[in-house]
């Protein structure tokens, strides 16, 4: 039996730089992994089959077709589409009974559903002796989606193309995260599609390389004013709620509130754990007031894996 913790993802900026021919968007980011993540449990078994469950932290409740649904734990789910996947490529006889534990929240720009395919990847690697490079995993995660490899990766990095080039960076740091998901989750089809139409001179970008070197220098307050994520500006008219979590995190005395990845969870950036977790105290109050939902607290890791 193998048990592999699938860790979550954060932005620490956001670009797009283009778009291809065939329609992916062309992204340069700077991403990190962080301590919350889902569990994935893997055993022998004759047949393949997954089963779940969810912990479910309350965002605010919210019905409109953007609203992400509930994880379903079917043939449709990533982990179950990876393994399907491996399985049919490698003409693997045996199977998998594989049971997930959710505990990233779903339509939250943290990359749960990635994560979670990227540990079924390497888990029925080794479980099924397929003998994968990493190489190999990464081509086959990126054929799933764009988040898998840098989910396969973890750490931080300086992610390119469509997902695909990824330049990890060292030393990565350890800061401390309060993070919420106040309102309904967001379509990652419809968010893109909204940043397509806009007039690019309208666009607020991050300062990616400066939010590089900041991070690997240790300035947080160098890191606050570089970054930036692209997809905030066409979020924040749908789901107005992104951007008063994100001020209010900057009142309550974080560094920075900004929205990850495609939203819609919002996080704020300290140095010190007592200072995240005063904040995240401050922020219940408020979030109770007016209907955001659940607070936590987390904190970036150097390595996914291993």
């Amino acid at each position: 039996m193998l048990c592999l913790k699938a860790h979550a993802k954060i932005n620490w900026t956001l670009d797009i730089l283009g778009r291809r021919d065939d329609g992916y968007h062309i992204m340069d980011m700077l991403m990190q992994s962080v301590d919350m993540h889902d569990t994935l449990t893997i055993e022998q078994a004759e047949e393949l089959t997954l089963e779940g469950t969810t912990h479910q932290l309350n965002a605010a409740h919210d019905t409109d077709e953007l609203s992400s649904g509930v994880v379903t734990y079917d043939e449709k789910n990533l982990v179950y589409r990876a393994a399907k996947l491996l399985k049919d490529r490698y003409n693997v006889k045996t199977g998998a009974r594989m049971l997930l534990e959710k505990c990233i929240p779903s339509g939250a720009g943290m990359g749960g559903g990635s994560a979670d395919a990227a540990a079924a990847l390497r888990g029925l690697n080794q479980l099924w002796n397929l003998q994968l490079s990493d190489k190999e995993l990464l081509k086959i995660g990126l054929s799933l989606g764009a988040d898998i490899p840098f989910m396969l990766t973890g750490g931080l990095a300086r992610v390119g193309g469509i997902g695909e080039e990824i330049t990890t960076l060292s030393p990565a740091p350890l800061l401390w995260l309060v993070m919420l998901q106040p309102c309904g989750g967001l379509s990652t089809k419809e968010v893109f599609t909204a940043f397509d139409a806009l007039d690019p001179v309208n666009i607020r970008r991050p300062r990616t390389e400066d939010a590089q070197v900041a991070l690997l220098s240790g300035d947080i307050n160098r890191l606050g004013k570089a970054m930036d994520n692209v997809l905030e500006g066409v979020s924040i008219p749908v789901r107005p709620a992104i951007a008063q979590a994100a001020n209010a995190l900057e009142e309550c005395g974080a560094v920075r509130g900004m929205m990850t990845g495609s939203g819609s969870v919002v996080y704020g950036i300290f140095e010190k754990e007592d200072d995240a977790c005063r904040t995240c105290a401050e922020m219940q109050i408020l979030s109770e007031k007016n209907g955001w939902g659940q607070v936590w607290v987390t904190h970036t890791i150097s390595q996914a894996w291993g």
